[in-house]
């Protein structure tokens, strides 16, 4: 069995990122001789061994299928206030978070400051967020002649990827109350959207800012990790949805779900999504407050 020392650097710990995240699956975090251990039978990222856990190097540990966590280490985290997230596989499913974020309240803060202040600071962090979603800067600061741009933006998007992926696309429709009467473009559409917004949502557990504030969605308890998630919409969330349509073929709806939330979380992996989403809800914050104080 291989023994070793987790955490101290990205080489021996593929899936630990810039901001000390480390991922974790098909093992057991437990307490030893009063130190942290992972053992693990293999998870594709680390071999079959047992593994020393500096935790005080460590912000956030994210759990993964296969993962299970003893008393006494949740204990020693949560005195030592380093975060754990339990999630789906590649972060595609949000499932529990310990309520412990990062040392300093100052990202909640500031998103409380800039979420009152409804006709300044409120509608420039939204500004900011159709910027990104749209790569641009905004010739017009109207929240609904926005989301009218955006949504001719999408639909055209929606053509496109029809088009390339050879798929019968009629439009974007959903039924809440008759969700087994959804085409299969609009279900894996859903099924991509609910892995963007767990990402987002591990995203916004690690920053420890606050799920319910959100800034363009506001009725939903998880509001901000809408705005979040949303940012990827083109880049993942169709890509992804329009792939597995293709690939699941006429093998019925369970084989479109396991497809769609597959081919999301490749891709959330694969482009470092999560940490992309900590560093834009930092520089979400952090930059308007420079501005504020300069």
């Amino acid at each position: 069995m291989k023994r070793g020392r987790l955490g101290l650097e990205a080489a021996r710990v593929p899936h630990r990122d810039r901001h000390g995240v480390v991922w974790l699956s098909r093992g057991q975090l437990a307490v030893r001789s009063g130190t942290l251990h992972f053992t693990t039978a293999g998870d594709g990222e680390l071999e079959v061994g047992d593994y020393d856990v500096p935790y005080q190097s460590v912000s956030c540990f994210v759990l993964g299928p296969g993962a299970s966590v003893t008393h006494d280490a949740l204990r020693i985290l949560a005195r030592h206030g380093t975060g754990l997230v339990v999630a789906g596989t590649d972060g595609v499913r949000m499932y529990a978070s310990m309520p412990h974020g990062p040392d300093s309240s100052e990202l909640a803060r500031s998103q409380v400051r800039h979420w009152a202040d409804v006709h300044g600071a409120r509608v420039r962090v939204a500004l900011k967020m159709y910027e990104w979603r749209m790569g641009e800067v905004l010739s017009s600061t109207e929240l609904g002649v926005l989301r009218g741009i955006e949504g001719h933006r999408v639909k055209e998007t929606y053509r496109l990827l029809a088009q390339r992926f050879g798929v019968s696309w009629s439009g974007r429709r959903y039924d809440r109350s008759r969700p087994d009467q959804t085409d299969p473009v609009n279900a894996a559409i859903n099924h991509a959207a609910v892995a963007a917004r767990s990402a987002a949502h591990i995203a916004v557990a690690i920053t420890g800012t606050i799920p319910q504030l959100g800034f363009i969605h506001e009725q939903s308890g998880v509001a901000f990790c809408l705005d979040v998630a949303d940012l990827y919409r083109e880049s993942i969330v169709l890509p992804a949805a329009f792939t597995a349509v293709k690939a699941a073929g006429a093998r019925g709806s369970d084989e479109l779900e396991r497809a769609a939330r597959r081919t999301a979380g490749e891709m959330i992996r694969r482009q470092k999504v999560i940490p992309e989403m900590i560093d834009r809800i930092k520089e979400l914050f952090d930059a308007d407050d420079r501005d504020r104080d300069a």
